[in-house]
């Protein structure tokens, strides 16, 4: 099993010395950037408008893996974000002069407490964790990412969801200007996404605002994302700026570009193959070229934690 240590596990447990901060330099580091922001409101001082900018007041997580982390490098260098481009490069070269910030969020549809938000205001005041969990591409790769981030299911309490609420669905900004993947017609924009209630409101699910105890980099979706490690990776919608709340399942935008590959829940399922390659087996991404693949485990192998959420499911016809 990759993850549910009933304890919290140390930084030194997960996370290798040559590629993340010391804890001396962080605490040190930290301290000064709180300093510094000690003017402005107490949630801009833990998520900082700066870019990359160092987080404080972070959280162990008692759900991390003890696999070792991808670096930085790695994680920020080669992504699918198809607002900034279609090649794993392109988000990272085209986003460089992309200001994420000020942003807002439009909270909307079936809760007791909707309307637009700044980002401080639609996250506090919940407690920034550290979650580092292995994630899985569409394809055969795979990555370890410490993420910072919120549990969702607390964000989504705050607004209150009436009963009516079956399903949560997410936008991405649309701003061809800023994002020029958009002037492309490879999707139809904005990038939708879409869980349950249940899958929304599970544990393991969370808001990401950084990773490697900084701010999110542009090229992974700052300043917020989804986060879901028992799921292929294109369900983790990034720039989200709306979050609705909804009684029928929403359309999401792989499904519309091609249902026949991409399906709502894309639980990781090694034993349903996309149309044109084996999910069978996967690559740690950063390894040698060669590197020998390592057999997909069920649900990314957090099966002990989400596989409740779909009993009765048939998950050849549901993927």
């Amino acid at each position: 099993m990759l993850i549910g240590k009933s304890r919290d596990i140390l930084s030194s447990e997960i996370t290798s010395e040559r590629s993340y901060f010391s804890r001396r330099r962080f605490v040190r580091d930290a301290a000064m950037a709180a300093g510094a922001l000690i003017a402005r409101p107490a949630y801009s001082a833990i998520i900082p408008a700066e870019r990359e900018a160092l987080l404080s007041g972070i959280a162990r997580s008692k759900y991390n893996t003890t696999e070792e982390p991808n670096s930085f490098e790695d994680i920020s260098t080669y992504n699918n974000y198809y607002e900034f481009g279609t090649s794993k490069g392109d988000p990272a070269r085209n986003s460089a002069t992309f200001e994420p910030r000020p942003w807002s969020i439009t909270v909307s549809g079936h809760a007791e407490h909707t309307g637009t938000f700044d980002l401080e205001d639609f996250l506090k005041p919940h407690q920034l964790e550290e979650r580092v969990y292995r994630m899985r591409c569409v394809e055969a790769w795979s990555m370890v990412i410490p993420w910072v981030g919120i549990p969702l299911a607390d964000v989504i309490r705050r607004f209150r969801p009436t009963s009516n609420a079956k399903f949560v669905a997410f936008e991405t900004l649309l701003d061809p200007d800023r994002m020029p993947g958009q002037k492309a017609r490879v999707l139809s924009w904005p990038y939708r996404e879409g869980l349950t209630i249940a899958e929304a409101t599970h544990p393991l699910t969370i808001l990401a605002v950084g990773l490697y105890g900084r701010a999110l980099p542009n090229a992974n979706g700052a300043p917020i994302r989804l986060v879901m490690p028992w799921k292929y990776g294109f369900k983790g919608i990034k720039g989200i700026v709306s979050m609705r709340f909804v009684e029928t399942r929403p359309a999401t935008s792989w499904e519309m570009a091609g249902p026949n590959e991409y399906g709502f829940y894309a639980n990781v399922n090694p034993d349903v193959d996309h149309p044109r390659w084996s999910q069978a087996r996967e690559r740690r991404i950063g390894g040698a070229i060669l590197a020998q693949k390592q057999p997909t485990l069920m649900f990314n192998g957090y099966g002990d934690h989400v596989a409740h959420l779909y009993a009765g499911l048939d998950l050849r016809k549901n993927f």
